[in-house]
């Protein structure tokens, strides 16, 4: 070849970092905890029991955070970003005055310390989009989030979850009796406070924005769980109680 064919080198190729303006301020404190819950995905699992001190500063700035955007309807929410390294390390869940966010379409939780989040969730009527990428320690998500049915888009780290397409770790085991529950406290199903004060749980994969989420029920009675829709194709087809994994059938 003659030495007149000189072409251009290509150019490389830029990848914009979405979740730069995620990411809350750093420090010396880690604003995570470390979660070993798969490190052997073939044994029993158990739901995180951490519970969350209301009187610790990150919650307390937390509530004035949701405050602000609920007043001034904001419709993309980064809550964490506000909160300093040690702060966000001490929200384990969300306060269910999130409720009030329903102007919000845009939840972002990159990188949260969160083990659960409240069926608070589902009162966000206007939520499209769900982000609670990184969120490491959060395994499954509160039935109630169906009820945002607007939500079209989620970013989930999908191999955390229980029952995960790629690992398939177990599901924490349920008890196939009916439970105490708080007052307050309303069916997952059909949104009425259980007349007895309990309630009988399950697990259920269903498709929730972009990804299929291990949700959990909190049912008033068999006719709730029993008016479920179907699983997602290739998962658990029905309701069931996890462990050696089982429907939730009348006993």
């Amino acid at each position: 070849m003659g030495g007149d064919d000189q072409r251009p080198e290509p150019q490389p190729r830029l990848y914009s970092n979405r979740w730069a303006d995620a990411v809350g301020p750093g420090g010396d404190e880690p604003p995570v905890d470390r979660c070993r819950c798969f490190a052997r995905p073939q044994g029993p699992v158990e739901q995180h029991a951490d519970r969350q001190d209301t009187s610790a500063p990150g919650w307390l700035h937390l509530l004035e955070v949701i405050e602000e955007a609920a007043a001034d309807g904001r419709e993309v929410f980064k809550p964490l970003v506000e909160l300093s390294p040690g702060e966000r390390r001490q929200i384990v869940t969300l306060p269910s005055t999130i409720a009030r966010l329903t102007e919000v379409r845009h939840l972002v939780l990159y990188g949260s310390n969160l083990v659960r989040v409240p069926p608070e969730i589902g009162a966000m009527t206007n939520l499209e989009e769900f982000s609670p990428y990184t969120s490491y320690r959060l395994h499954w998500f509160p039935y109630e989030i169906t009820r945002c049915t607007k939500l079209r888009e989620s970013t989930v780290s999908t191999r955390a979850l229980y029952g995960n397409f790629k690992y398939r770790p177990p599901f924490p085991r349920l008890s196939s009796k009916p439970r105490p529950v708080p007052a307050g406290r309303r069916c997952s199903v059909c949104d009425t406070e259980p007349a007895d004060g309990t309630a009988r749980w399950a697990w259920l994969s269903r498709a929730v924005g972009t990804d299929v989420l291990p949700l959990l029920v909190r049912a008033c009675s068999q006719e709730c769980l029993d008016a479920l829709p179907a699983g997602a194709e290739g998962y658990e087809p029905t309701p069931h109680l996890g462990g050696a994994v089982g429907s939730v059938g009348r006993e």
